[in-house]
């Protein structure tokens, strides 16, 4: 399937998350926007930046910008898709630390995600009581 949401000679914007970089944040994996090339963090980090990207800006497909992932999802759908191979690179450089930056990840990092975890499902939870 070829997609128009998929642009693959546009370049990734940089070898980690442009907001996390930005504001001094670290994350747990990256994505790949397939239309623009905005690498954000994923729905697993604290932040969610990619998923914020694909809302704000309608572009809908993301791929994994981890080395040896070549997997695209479709937010339109919440599935996988296919997809053609990105202009290089088509991932962060393999020394970079998962989650990372190491020098900005907190002693803490793992609890830090189990609250958010514990957060978010309470959220959903309230969410479809309400609907």
């Amino acid at each position: 399937m070829t997609d128009t949401a998929i642009h693959p000679e546009v370049p990734p914007s940089g070898t980690g998350c442009l907001e996390c970089e930005q504001e001094g944040s670290w994350w747990v994996h990256l994505r790949r926007c397939a239309t623009c090339g905005h690498i954000g963090c994923c729905d697993d980090s604290l932040a969610k930046h990619a998923g914020a990207h694909a809302r704000e800006t309608g572009h809908p497909i993301i791929r994994s910008f981890e080395p040896g992932e070549d997997w695209f999802w479709d937010y339109r759908t919440d599935a996988y898709a296919d997809g053609p191979p990105l202009v290089a690179p088509e991932s962060h450089p393999a020394r970079q630390s998962v989650p990372g930056p190491a020098e900005r990840l907190p002693a803490d990092w793992q609890a830090q995600l189990q609250r958010d975890r514990e957060e978010q499902a309470l959220k959903d939870r309230a969410r479809e009581d309400r609907g």
